[in-house]
């Protein structure tokens, strides 16, 4: 059985985190594979307000998940907004996903967040049918205004 560990990362995990986060454009692009991109891998990392874990499975990156504290603004409390989780696909079906979710909870405990949220890709049915067995749906709507269309 692999040993597996979830911590936040930091600046000198950008090498490893970089092609994750290549492997999980191309999955939600479906174009020609990104090339790993360590300054950018760095850039999130050192951002002032996305926070990143990482899924270790026998010392090695396989998962990582990108995460805010942000304001409620209703009940002047704060909660976690879950931004990406990507797990490679041969590290799924294993529970990768669902312990990082799980991470992000216990860590939302700790800083008193209301909840934590996060939206999905409505064709995105295996991590789908894991958000319906661990969370419940919540009855907002989801809607975007591409800027960069706007812009042009």
């Amino acid at each position: 059985m692999s040993k597996l560990d979830i911590k936040a990362l930091g600046p000198d995990d950008a090498l490893h985190l970089a092609p994750l986060i290549a492997e999980n454009a191309q999955a939600l692009k479906r174009g020609a594979p990104r090339r790993p991109d360590q300054f950018y891998a760095e850039k999130i990392l050192g951002d002032r307000s996305a926070e990143v874990i990482g899924a270790f499975e026998d010392g090695e990156l396989v998962g990582f998940a990108v995460f805010f504290d942000l304001p409620e603004l209703i009940t002047g409390l704060r909660a976690g907004q879950m931004d990406h989780i990507y797990v490679r696909p041969q590290s799924r079906q294993k529970g990768i996903a669902r312990k990082m979710i799980e991470t992000l909870v216990t860590e939302g405990q700790s800083r008193g967040w209301l909840q934590l949220r996060w939206i999905v890709p409505g064709k995105n049915t295996p991590a789908l049918a894991l958000y319906d067995r661990i969370a419940e749906p919540d009855d907002h709507k989801s809607y975007i205004i591409r800027i960069d269309r706007v812009a042009g």
